[in-house]
């Protein structure tokens, strides 16, 4: 399918926005007025000419056809990706009313395209199996993982010793300790060389100071990570796949050698979460084929979103292959053999008692799992005291909100698309309750993203 027929809403736009002011300012500059030369082609691209504060227009110019998501330049300083001028040309695109019409690209624009997608094709050249660049010495790879290991083996029995201390002390020493509690701690893990347990450790720190009912989480932290602590001692008695769940919550890293899977994957939601060194990227996927859900991470350096993007509501029709462990759900994303295309696929959906059930049979392959993929069918969000819940329209059972759904505007959007009647719903279920991040209202099309 061309470009020229596929157009995207302005939600499906605004949900690569870095943040809420790029998202404001990019609708701002959605109208003709302050641009000029606009264009696209059939082969994916996007150009414009945007009047600023200067004497010469900012050059816009976007890859629609990019398979992993929409690429960007602009002239303007910014360094959000994409920038205010890239979100309201696509919005213009969006709007399908003439204002961006087909052509050929201006120089400028052609370079560019031909220059990036040159540069892409180079890299999956060099990443493809068997080639120079992609080669490594497996004895060497051998004897590094040994020597992690043991470093890792030294530090899991230092923070069991650790542990013992705190419990021994008493957990009231933990409120006068404070963020301190962990801090000194997650360090000696780091140098362990074993991040996955570095930050369990410091969230152990934030915890008396969450509010009532702190012992009681903190004492359930500290017993999953003694749990984990456990599990790496004593990996070699461990089945395969829980095994490797081990490792990947220690924090080695492990490649995505699961088999590829092609499908027609739904985008099904896409949100960041930051802290001051990282943005963290997470897309949800569904197999309209093979019924699967798969999680794509990207990575992008704290104030910068990920490189990866992909507009929530589309589908593109790419192989995924999966991470090891038990229950895992991450993936890699492979070979892409179109861009992301509007779709009338749906994933189908589950009763709140079922999706209860389903993060319940998920905790067997990884105990420390916060939440589970789950669409909910004929869902309605309704008032509970001072909370919310997704209320099951044939059954008398319900799933709460999370706490951090019932702060996020999406939980209006969810209300007004409902209206009070059924609607589907995909979000995360856990131990802390169900966060919405996609809705569909039964019997239309429209996406609406709720993260």
């Amino acid at each position: 399918m061309t470009q020229q027929g596929v157009r995207w809403t302005a939600d499906q736009v605004l949900a690569l926005a870095p943040d809420a002011a790029s998202r404001k300012a990019g609708s701002r500059l959605g109208a003709a007025g302050p641009w000029s030369e606009a264009g696209s082609s059939d082969e994916g691209t996007v150009w414009g000419l945007c009047k600023g504060s200067g004497s010469k227009p900012y050059q816009t110019v976007i890859d629609i056809a990019e398979p992993s998501g929409p690429a960007y330049k602009c002239s303007c300083p910014s360094r959000k990706f994409p920038c205010k001028h890239a979100l309201g040309l696509l919005l213009l695109w969006a709007g399908g009313d003439g204002a961006v019409p087909p052509g050929q690209p201006p120089d400028w624009a052609e370079q560019w395209i031909k220059g990036r997608r040159q540069r892409a094709e180079e890299k999956r050249t060099a990443s493809a199996p068997g080639s120079a660049s992609g080669t490594a010495d497996p004895e060497a790879a051998r004897r590094r993982a040994e020597r992690r290991a043991v470093r890792v083996t030294a530090g899991a029995t230092e923070l069991e010793q650790r542990l013992a201390d705190l419990l021994r002390g008493g957990l009231a020493g933990a409120e006068q300790a404070g963020y301190g509690l962990g801090e000194e701690t997650a360090a000696r893990m780091v140098d362990a060389q074993a991040p996955g347990l570095a930050a369990r450790v410091r969230e152990l720190g934030a915890i008396p100071a969450s509010g009532p009912g702190w012992p009681v989480r903190l004492l359930e932290e500290c017993a999953l990570l003694h749990l984990l602590d456990q599990g790496w001692l004593r990996r070699e008695l461990l089945p395969d796949g829980l095994a490797d769940t081990v490792r990947s919550r220690v924090g080695l890293p492990a490649s995505a050698d699961g088999p590829p899977v092609r499908d027609r994957w739904l985008v099904l939601a896409q949100y960041d979460t930051a802290d001051v060194k990282l943005t963290t990227r997470r897309i949800w996927l569904y197999g309209a084929d093979s019924g699967r859900t798969a999680l794509l991470l990207s990575y992008g350096a704290a104030g910068r979103a990920p490189e990866l993007a992909l507009p929530v509501g589309l589908a593109l029709e790419a192989e995924v292959s999966a991470y090891p462990g038990a229950g895992q759900l991450r993936a890699a994303l492979g070979e892409q053999f179109a861009p992301p295309a509007p779709t009338a696929i749906r994933p189908p959906g589950v009763t709140t008692a079922e999706a209860a059930a389903r993060y319940g049979e998920a905790l067997r392959g990884d105990p420390w799992l916060d939440s589970v993929p789950v669409t909910l069918d004929r869902v309605v969000p309704t008032p509970d005291g001072d909370s919310w819940q997704l209320a099951d329209a044939d059954a008398d059972t319900a799933l709460p909100l999370t706490p951090a759904a019932r702060a996020r505007p999406g939980l209006w959007r969810l209300v007004a698309l409902s209206g009070g009647a059924p609607v589907k719903v995909f979000g995360e279920c856990g131990h802390r309750g169900f966060t919405p991040l996609t809705a569909w209202a039964e019997g239309k099309g429209e996406v609406v993203q709720l993260c």
